[in-house]
């Protein structure tokens, strides 16, 4: 077995390593061994080839890796997750929402959230909001 067939063999084992990890780092080690191997089979010495490897290695990681990272965040469409994803969301008023009395909690979807008045003005239970924004755990409504 010829040294540039451990090289591929070394490549391919770090695809399948990549396949099971994120942030595609290990990937970049896989393209520099993939140079490596291109090196070896143009019969240049181990020095050669790790200068190759590292070179490879280097570049990938600061121009390749951004470039798919980037190009596999757009995959979720922009939408938002966690608690983000409740901006814009409709919510009833579970107790009476008064910035006097720094009181008030409103329902989604069976969570029972604390809620203010981002316009300041008394807001009665039972009455649906439109969530406006999430500062922490204090969800900043308005009245619909």
């Amino acid at each position: 077995m010829e040294i540039w067939h451990i090289w591929v063999i070394a490549a391919l084992i770090l695809v399948i390593v990549e396949i099971f990890t994120q942030g595609f780092a290990v990937f970049c080690l896989a393209l520099g061994a993939v140079a490596a191997a291109v090196a070896s089979a143009c019969q240049a010495g181990l020095e050669g080839q790790l200068i190759w490897f590292s070179a490879v290695t280097l570049v990938s990681f600061v121009f390749v890796r951004p470039l798919l990272l980037k190009a596999f965040r757009k995959g979720n469409g922009g939408r938002e997750s966690g608690i983000q994803a409740l901006k814009g969301r409709e919510a009833v008023v579970s107790e009476r929402i008064s910035a006097a009395d720094n009181s008030g909690r409103v329902a989604v979807d069976g969570d029972d959230w604390k809620a203010v008045s981002v316009d300041g003005t008394v807001i009665d239970k039972g009455e649906k909001v439109t969530i406006l924004d999430v500062d922490s755990v204090i969800l900043k409504v308005i009245r619909k």
